[in-house]
């Protein structure tokens, strides 16, 4: 091996290091926000005993899974019991890898970046079902059947809004993606590169069927059915607990923040600043791009905490008799604007 190679993969594995520390730190904060969030909607006072107002009280629940016993029934496959939460958790924070959260900031800018999260993140719902099975108990097992069809169902119409974006930027490089909005609707009337150029206007139903369907990818209420208590008691992580848990339960939350910076990727704009004048322009991407991710983690948040959960075929109708076609009219109709007006990227017809 050369010593360039060699500093090479030196890099890539201080880069994936430092963006393993940061992510699992920031999820310790969303978790705060999380349960601060629901407690406000709800006029209760959240966490406020560990540390000041409170925010050490993610840290305080990781410790205390980890010193806790882990406890595997007799009844289990042991082997793929313990393999399941960890194909979880390492298969989303391997999507992180793609996600540019500045310019030139990703681990790997891939020209299909996009297809290696939709691939991953399909990949995902096999550690799930690897839970369910290993369990050998009929409530893990059915969790993991409807987290199945419900993630399968939703991959569809996720599918054909990446479609949609994808033929508005010409591009499957997710900053490419964020740099094909920096010009729009806002500019073609003549105003700088601003809000109204990013996606989420011109796509708008696509942006509101991304976001209901990142809510059921992810397992979040009110398509929680997978682990819902009043049905199935903790879903395929009954038989769970401890540390194998615990990472269960960062898969779940590594994917809501994956799904939050896909959304500020695809629709809001990336690292672009909400006005491109002085003195929006002067604040870091980065910063821009967190703002815009805790915002979309704001929403998931309000969700959960006033709106009913779903009868599953009320989850399944939606997904199937609802969102599929409107994103399959939206694909031809996308295509169809685009080719009818020339404005296919690169100025081709």
């Amino acid at each position: 091996m050369s010593w360039d190679t060699f500093i090479w993969l030196l890099l890539i594995a201080l880069k994936s290091a430092a963006l393993l520390v940061i992510l699992l730190v920031v999820l310790a904060l969303l978790i705060y926000v999380d349960r601060k969030v629901w407690a406000a909607v709800q006029m209760r006072r959240g966490p406020n005993v560990v540390g000041p107002w409170g925010i050490l009280q993610s840290f305080a629940d990781l410790i205390k899974f980890v010193l806790k016993e882990v406890v595997i029934p007799d009844s289990v496959n042991k082997g793929v019991y313990i393999l399941a939460p960890l194909v979880v958790a390492i298969l989303y924070l391997a999507a992180w890898a793609v996600v540019p959260v500045n310019a030139g900031w990703a681990i790997a800018d891939l020209n299909v970046g996009i297809l290696y999260v939709f691939a991953i993140s399909s990949l995902a719902v096999y550690g799930v079902i690897m839970g369910g099975w290993a369990s050998n108990s009929k409530y893990p097992f059915m969790a993991a059947l409807r987290s199945a069809a419900q993630m399968v169902s939703y991959e569809v119409s996720i599918g054909f809004v990446i479609v949609t974006v994808l033929l508005a930027a010409g591009s499957l490089n997710l900053s490419q993606i964020v740099l094909s909005q920096q010009t729009g609707l806002g500019t073609a009337l003549g105003l700088p590169g601003s809000f109204l150029d990013w996606y989420w206007l011109p796509l708008f139903p696509m942006f509101i069927i991304f976001f209901i369907s990142a809510l059921a990818e992810t397992n979040r209420p009110p398509f929680d059915l997978v682990e819902a208590e009043s049905e199935l008691v903790a879903g395929h992580m009954v038989e769970y607990s401890s540390t194998p848990y615990l990472l269960f339960m960062l898969g779940e939350y590594v994917a809501i923040t994956l799904m939050c910076a896909l959304t500020t990727v695809l629709f809001l704009g990336g690292w672009l600043p909400i006005i491109d004048i002085a003195p929006f322009n002067w604040i870091p991407g980065v910063v821009w791009f967190v703002l815009k991710a805790l915002l979309v983690f704001f929403f998931f948040a309000l969700v959960k905490a006033f709106v009913p959960r779903y009868r599953f075929d009320q989850l399944m109708r939606l997904g199937w008799k609802v969102f599929l076609p409107i994103s399959l009219f939206w694909v031809a109709l996308t295509a169809g604007v685009l080719v009818a007006f020339d404005l296919l990227p690169g100025g081709t017809s």
